[in-house]
């Protein structure tokens, strides 16, 4: 991906071609593509209140369905992600779900099952903050499930998300990459500040200690599941003004395309007297 990228080709600058090899180790999650932090702070009021005027015409509309799939490891920034871009937007028209260990009952049903009812309505934007991809990212990591299991889910999650899209689901995927250096330094700051300290376990460390076998499982994940249905966008997080510029902008990009209206008065309202 080459720098100096207008804003107007970000979303194609970051998207992951179906059928692209992934490998997040070459990946410089620093770079900004031409953008500066003084530019994109200058239009994060504008950005806002675009953001905010789309998904009022969505949810009025109520027609178009919207699933906004947010990975990443330990400190990515998936939480300052939806705390920064998605504050735009109408709580009673976006629901926030995040996924943690699964509850028994959750562990009752297949892998799926757990993130159906929790899928966007018409008119109503879904918020996924990691997902399902977890059985194919910590499943494999931690060995809870044998490889000839957990690798044909990468189909099986591929013919799912065509099914959603085409019952009429846009789904928005976002993976939130940083490096090494940085998840230390986020982490260090998750431990140092007591305002922080609520986000911070050793449980952080030990997952950290894995980060070859997660960037492996990254790798796969990204190249098998970003298709033409459901593409991945990869993100560099290391700036988390450029990781909030470049998700503000995909996501305004992705729902002016669906281009939603208000609707029209119901016939014959017009002509009706408010006492």
């Amino acid at each position: 991906m080459a720098d100096n990228v207008p804003t107007a080709r970000l979303a194609g600058a970051l998207r992951i071609k179906p059928g692209s090899k992934v490998r997040l180790r070459d990946f410089d999650a620093g770079q900004t593509h031409g953008h500066d932090k003084a530019g994109a702070k200058a239009t994060e009021t504008a950005q806002e209140e675009r953001l905010t005027s789309i998904q009022e015409r969505l949810w009025a509309e109520s027609k178009h369905p919207v699933l906004i799939v947010l990975q990443g490891i330990d400190a990515a920034g998936k939480d300052g992600t939806i705390r920064k871009v998605m504050d735009a937007f109408n709580p009673q028209g976006c629901t926030v779900t995040g996924f943690k260990v699964p509850t028994p009952l959750e562990l009752s049903h297949d892998y799926l099952w757990r993130a159906h009812p929790h899928l966007p309505e018409k008119g109503t934007i879904a918020i996924f903050n990691r997902s399902y991809y977890e059985d194919v990212l910590v499943v494999r990591v931690h060995g809870f499930a044998p490889e000839p299991v957990w690798r044909k889910r990468y189909d099986q999650i591929n013919d799912w998300e065509r099914m959603l899209t085409e019952e009429g689901t846009t789904i928005i995927k976002f993976f939130l990459c940083i490096d090494r250096d940085e998840q230390k330094a986020r982490l260090e700051a998750r431990r140092d500040d007591p305002t922080k300290n609520w986000k911070f376990s050793a449980g952080d460390l030990a997952e950290r200690a894995l980060w070859d076998q997660y960037e492996a499982a990254f790798d796969d994940c990204l190249e098998r599941t970003s298709t033409e249905a459901a593409p991945w966008y990869l993100i560099p997080a290391n700036k988390k003004w450029f990781r909030d510029l470049a998700v503000s902008r995909i996501v305004a990009e992705t729902l002016e395309e669906l281009d939603p209206h208000y609707p029209p008065l119901e016939p014959g309202s017009q002509q009706l007297v408010v006492e």
